[in-house]
Parts: C-alpha cells; structure tokens; sequence
C-alpha cells in the first residue's frame, strides 16, 4: 500500500469510528419530566373550593435520543406526546424533572441563553397551515429565522431560503417565494414548513405529526423527503406520531406512551416483533392488516381522565389481564430479562 493510500486508510478508519462513537451520543436526556397544566375555574367553583387541579399531561418520563437517530413517540390522542416535545425545546416549561440538550441542562435556561441554544432545536408542526404566518410570504416566513439570530438579512437571506426550498421539492422557487399560504397545496405548505425547521441546521427536529395533514398520495414522499434530508445533514429526530404503522418505516427506537406515562420502550424490531404490555399489544393489533382478519378484543372503555388519573398502573381500568397488584402499586419501567434495550411498565410482564 501507498503512503497516500495508507494515510487516506487511515484517515478513513479515524473518520469511521468518529462517526460511530458520535451514534452512541445521546444527543437528548429526559430525566423524570412532568408537565402539569393548572384547571381553570369559574368564580363559583373558586369561592366552594380551593382545591388546585391539575392536568397531568406528562408525569414523569425518561428516555434518551442518542445522536443521528430517529426516536419515536406514539400513543393515542391525550397521551402526552406532543407536550413531552414541546417540553423538550422548552415550548412548555417543565413543571418537573430535567432536560439535557448535548449534555447541558436546559430545564431552567431562560432568556437569551435559551434563545441561542433554540438554533439547534427546531419543530416541525402538525398543522403546517395554522403554523404559517399567513401575511408573511412563503420566503420571508422560511427565512424569518435567518433574520432574527442575525445570520443573513437581504440578498442573502433569498439566496439561502432559495437552496433551502430546492432542497425540500419546493419549486419552482421564485414563483413560491412570493405566495402567501393559502395560496400553496397542503403538500406544499409541509414542505415549507420542513424548510423553515432546516434553515438554521439544527441538530434536533421534533416532528409533530408531520404527515397528519397530508394527502395519502403525498405522506410516502414526504417520509422519504425526511430521511433523505437527514442523512444530508446529519439530523436527530423526534417522531411525534398515533400511526404505528407510519412509525416502523421510519424509527429507530419507539416509546410508547399511555396517559402521560411510557408504558414500552425499545428497538423497533423489538417493540413490533415482541410487545409485552397490553396497551402496546392492543395499539399494534389495531393497525390494518390487509392479510389478516381482527380477532383480538379492543381494550374496554375509554381513556381516562389525566385530571384525577388511576391509581396504580394508569392502563389497569381497560387491560384485560389487570390484576389486583395493578390498582395498587405503580409499575415501574424496567428492562425485560434478557433484552437490555426492552422496557415495560407492566406487573404482569414475563
């Protein structure tokens, strides 16, 4: 072998081994976050009572996005996800527990420091309609953010929100730049919104239901859209989603979340193949499934309220193999035997 080709071997296996190690990072921590709403009250109900309610949106979750990958999030409406995301880029502000951004805690940043660190964390809404600004163009509303943090103004900032609309399939460009959003598709206005989360190169994007409002034509090419951008651009994902069959396409890892609490959580390839928890169970066997006819029950009841949740295992009320234990003690999440990265809350787990 050549000194050049050596060195270039060389260089090559360093480069390897960085990009591997930079896998294992864990990008984002969530160290027992909670998310408590208070409930209003109307002057009768304050002068009765004064007992303070609350809706407990998230309470008490923990997880890591390690570096490059995609996490998903799923679970049924009013399970917590979306508030556990805004959490994350401190959209809410946590009522409990902390948040690791890179390894800083960023639970309690506040003013500017917090405004710096928000360059690298950016959202992709599920509304992409109701997120636009709709007196500001397509082109100043991706570019917005070029302006505020003072990277590029003018010229520039056309220049740069143009190859961003390139990138995202938002052409013809200059036509665009000027309409308004309710002059865009609905296909359109996602990819929009894509390259407004993209013009500041974040590290980590938190997808809300991204495809949620998209035509079933345009959601195969909006996912592929996703994944190729982030292999470009070396992009985190948190996959915000109710469709589980959407998610095995496209996760790496997935929690599954139940009444602000994760009740499973592990690889794909082990969550679908091998679910241990009821709720999980039920979730995977209500995706259709054109080969096969549903049998299995679905789970009794409905959600009940996070304002005054169940005792012991939120999930107990509708499991169908509840027992005693289940209304009385909180299950934990802990690992199953044998499978490091598979966890369940479940007493009854084998």
């Amino acid at each position: 072998m050549t000194l050049p080709a050596a060195k270039f071997a060389c260089n090559y296996s360093a480069l390897l081994r960085s990009c591997l190690s930079r896998q294992k990072e864990n990008l984002v921590e969530v160290q027992d976050l909670k998310v408590w709403f208070p409930v209003q009250k109307n002057l009768v109900e304050r002068m009765l009572t004064r007992e303070h309610l609350f809706v407990h949106a998230v309470d008490g979750v923990s997880f890591e996005i390690r570096r490059g990958e995609v996490f998903g999030l799923a679970g049924e409406s009013g399970s917590g996800k979306t508030t556990t995301g805004r959490a994350i880029v401190r959209l809410e502000k946590p009522t409990d527990g902390r948040v690791w951004f890179e390894g800083e805690d960023t639970t309690h940043l506040d003013g500017e420091p917090l405004r710096l660190k928000r360059q690298r964390m950016q959202v992709i809404f599920q509304d992409p309609y109701a997120s636009l600004n709709p007196r500001m163009s397509i082109g100043d509303a991706i570019g917005h953010s070029l302006e505020i943090f003072g990277v590029a103004m003018g010229e520039e900032k056309r220049v740069r929100v143009m190859h961003m609309m390139e990138r995202v399939g938002l052409t013809p460009m200059a036509p665009l730049y000027e309409k308004f959003p309710h002059q865009l598709s609905g296909g359109q206005r996602q990819r929009a919104v894509m390259a407004r989360a993209l013009i500041m190169h974040p590290d980590l994007i938190v997808t809300d239901e991204p495809i949620a409002m998209a035509d079933v034509s345009m959601r195969a090419l909006l996912l592929q859209l996703m994944m190729d951008l982030k292999d470009e651009s070396d992009l985190t994902y948190l996959f915000i989603t109710h469709d589980l069959a959407t998610a095995k396409y496209i996760c790496d890892r997935i929690a599954v979340m139940y009444l602000g609490k994760i009740v499973e959580m592990g690889t794909l390839q082990q969550v679908y193949s091998d679910p241990k928890h009821p709720y999980t169970q039920a979730l995977l066997a209500a995706v259709p499934d054109p080969k096969a006819r549903r049998t299995a029950p679905m789970p009794r009841g409905e959600i009940p309220s996070p304002i005054d949740p169940p005792l012991g295992c939120r999930f107990h009320p509708r499991c169908p193999i509840a027992e005693g234990i289940c209304s009385k003690e909180i299950p934990l999440l802990e690992p199953i035997a044998g499978q490091k990265e598979h966890l369940a809350a479940c007493h009854l787990v084998e």
